[in-house]
């Protein structure tokens, strides 16, 4: 083989593996909530709050939370901003009691939890999710993850989903890959 073709050779591959890499980042995927199973508790401290983990992560339309958790004696409460600051849980937009609760994200934007249990919440056992459009992952690719504070506003209904996304890809790596040929 000539320096010539093991070169167009060498690019098609690096092509390739930049194609799958960038098609992974489009993959939903289920987050286990704290990244262990029993996360879900009230924090021995602030650095131990899921919020940090949360700030540490990144989360695309279509990707899931996953809580593990004894559902006999706690719950998770999907609530609004409000109700998220000031620990009100009369009213939620959700209640997961489960023990294995799964809620996929379906729109950008901020998602906020607590706690059921009585006092919980009040202890720090909350969460706030910041999910990502593509076109948001694209901007913030290589930037820290938002911090959960410094995002307002509601949650606003995607612009695109991983199927169109997946799409250009194949369409930018059939464009390439002539490039090459």
């Amino acid at each position: 083989m000539d320096g010539f073709s093991r070169n167009v050779l060498s690019s098609s591959l690096v092509a390739v593996l930049f194609f799958f890499l960038l098609l992974s980042f489009s993959e939903a995927r289920d987050h286990l909530v704290g990244g262990k199973t029993d996360s879900w508790k009230i924090p021995s401290s602030e650095s131990d709050s899921l919020n940090r983990w949360a700030e540490k992560s990144r989360f695309l339309i279509g990707d899931s939370l996953v809580w593990k958790y004894d559902g006999k004696k706690d719950s998770v409460l999907q609530v609004n901003k409000r109700d998220y600051v000031t620990c009100n849980s009369s009213s939620p937009i959700a209640v997961h009691n489960d023990g294995n609760t799964k809620i996929e994200l379906t729109n950008s934007g901020a998602y906020y939890f607590i706690s059921g249990a009585k006092g919980h919440c009040e202890q720090g056992q909350k969460l706030i999710v910041v999910t990502l459009s593509e076109n948001n992952m694209r901007r913030f690719m290589g930037a820290p993850a938002p911090s959960p504070t410094e995002f307002e506003g509601p949650a606003m209904a995607p612009t695109s989903n991983a199927i169109s996304l997946k799409a250009s890809l194949v369409i930018a790596f059939g464009v390439l890959m002539g490039f090459f040929i």
